[in-house]
């Protein structure tokens, strides 16, 4: 039967596929992220310090895992003495939440040039991958901050239980998916058919599989008739 009798079928289905596409699309997990504000408690070579810095956790995807920035918008501590360029090493740990517990661990580069002495230190942008080992909504929170310099370590600690920063809705790596009951038909049964179009499709695959045993028939019939020579 013709394709373009049915020129009202054919939209319906043309629609109902975008529909569907669509509906995929904004059921897709998306990542949020937030601005959240630090109450950073220093310990330093020269006695407490405090400070309060906005940071923001963001998450790529990278492979099977998750390529996380830790950034701050404000300097914390500061220094009696000027730090050359490279002399400031910052690292820092992320707590995880929701699905997964624990902690991960960021790094970032040296100073790129000089921090003036009893100024804010402002933090490079701290980076780490993570490989989710459970399937489920994580959240990740800033934790405790370290700052190598001169020789001296300097700990900050957060004090006002900062906020979550960034969820992440994951899959464990080499995890699988949870299917349904409906993607295949259970065995004996027959798949419905609803109007021309599945028809034809139907008798299209039939027909394939019909010139797929003919010629295997033929090769049959002709290894045969040779054995008989």
């Amino acid at each position: 039967m013709s394709y373009r009798m049915y020129p009202k079928r054919t939209a319906a289905l043309a629609s109902a596929a975008a529909l569907a596409g669509s509906a995929v699309l904004m059921a897709a997990p998306a990542a949020r992220a937030d601005v959240v504000d630090v109450n950073y408690q220093c310990k330093t070579p020269i006695g407490d310090k405090s400070a309060v810095s906005p940071i923001d956790i963001k998450g790529v995807k990278s492979g099977s895992g998750y390529q996380i920035t830790m950034t701050f918008e404000k300097g914390v501590s500061s220094s009696p003495v000027d730090l050359g360029k490279g002399a400031m090493n910052p690292s820092a740990v992320i707590k995880l939440g929701g699905a997964e517990t624990g902690t991960l661990a960021v790094k970032g580069p040296a100073n790129p040039a000089t921090v003036p002495a009893n100024t804010p230190i402002k933090i490079t942008d701290l980076t780490g991958t993570y490989t989710p080992k459970k399937t489920g909504k994580v959240t990740f929170t800033p934790g405790v901050l370290t700052i190598k310099a001169l020789g001296t370590t300097t700990t900050c600690t957060p004090s006002n239980s900062p906020k979550v920063s960034l969820t992440l809705d994951v899959t464990a790596a080499g995890g699988g998916t949870t299917g349904s009951s409906q993607d295949a038909p259970a065995g004996g049964e027959e798949l419905p058919q609803t109007g021309p179009e599945d028809s034809a499709i139907a008798l299209g695959t039939l027909g394939g599989t019909v010139l797929l045993a003919g010629a295997a028939g033929v090769l049959w019939l002709t290894r045969r008739n040779q054995a008989h020579r």
